[in-house]
């Protein structure tokens, strides 16, 4: 089903989360594995958010969060569920940019068996996990969901809390150059700036820095750079052996996409990463002609219609061979 389906008016929804967060306490805060710049900055905003409503919670991530956010409040507050599980169970979990509960990993397994589960997100294709939700599929981030939360429940713009949501805003905009880029989110951009958030430094901190690891990967990424379908589709590969050689980590595979994407002509541009011999995530870019959000879903992914994602099982090529040839049927 589509969100449009389930959706309640986003008033009701604002009106719920804040009931939600006002009239419980001790949550667990968590985004998807291998979180993004949006997903980092939502989990340190709504701890931010708690912080301010004298609420207890804890915030947690499956696995590493990258270091280049580390100037966010909050940032050495979150834990890594593969290094610090918290003993307790808990009732009351508030999910960010979550598109379905499986997107939250093994911290799942901190849920109590009658957990409430409050889901904040701005992905079309959310299936509507949980008890309350607050879901807006054209908002450009999930941060700008929390930036109206905060409105909601009259918590003040700060320097901290507007550096978490400006660095949301301007991963998930492309450094406000994609198509999401609306007025409002450059109004809320300007509020931001208004507040005192260094908007050139956040820019240069998580787009503009690179790893010598990014660039040892990009040129073996570069040198499996395919085309099909009248070079309307390109595509590049990273190997088990790629990651050995190169010591990169997810953050430092971070942008290679945008290599087959950007090119002249190509209407879908896509990485395989492989993440183990067997495991295979494959992330899509669209430059507008193509629905990628509805061909990941064909394996199990989601996201957005001109940014997606899936993760299958299988040999490297075989996944290659299989998801491009449905690309290249998309594109009839």
């Amino acid at each position: 089903m589509t969100a449009s389906l389930h959706a309640r008016p986003y008033p009701e929804q604002l009106a719920a989360a804040r009931a939600f967060i006002e009239s419980n306490d001790r949550f667990l805060v968590v985004a998807h594995v291998n979180p993004d710049g949006d997903a980092a900055s939502s989990t340190l905003a709504v701890g931010w958010l708690l912080e301010c409503l004298d609420k207890r919670y804890v915030m947690i991530n499956e696995g590493k969060t990258p270091d280049k956010f580390g100037y966010i409040w909050g940032f050495d507050r979150l834990l890594r569920y593969d290094e610090q599980q918290p003993e307790e169970r808990f009732r009351f979990v508030i999910s960010v940019d979550c598109a379905d509960a499986s997107r939250i990993g093994k911290v799942r397994e901190l849920f109590a068996e009658d957990v409430q589960v409050l889901n904040i997100d701005h992905h079309a294709t959310n299936d509507y996990f949980g008890d309350v939700h607050l879901i807006r599929e054209d908002a450009a981030a999930t941060v700008e969901v929390l930036y109206d939360l905060a409105v909601e429940m009259r918590v003040p713009l700060t320097l901290e809390f507007g550096t978490a949501l400006y660095t949301g805003l301007l991963t998930d905009t492309g450094g406000f150059r994609y198509s999401n880029t609306t007025p409002k989110v450059m109004k809320i951009a300007a509020e931001l700036l208004a507040v005192g958030v260094a908007g050139h430094r956040v820019a240069e901190q998580v787009l503009e820095k690179i790893t010598f690891s990014h660039i040892t990967v990009l040129k073996r990424a570069l040198g499996t750079l395919s085309f099909a379908f009248d070079n309307k589709v390109s595509w590049i590969t990273v190997s088990q052996d790629d990651i050995r050689l190169t010591g990169a980590t997810s953050e430092d595979m971070e942008g290679l996409i945008l290599y087959p994407r950007n090119i002249e002509g190509v209407e879908v541009g896509l990485l395989f990463k492989q993440t183990d011999e067997q495991t295979v995530k494959v992330s899509f870019r669209s430059n507008g002609t193509a629905d990628v959000a509805a061909i990941a879903k064909l394996f199990g992914g989601g996201g957005h219609v001109r940014a997606s994602g899936c993760t299958l099982v299988g040999e490297l090529q075989d996944i290659v061979a299989q998801v491009i040839k449905e690309v290249g049927q998309s594109l009839q």
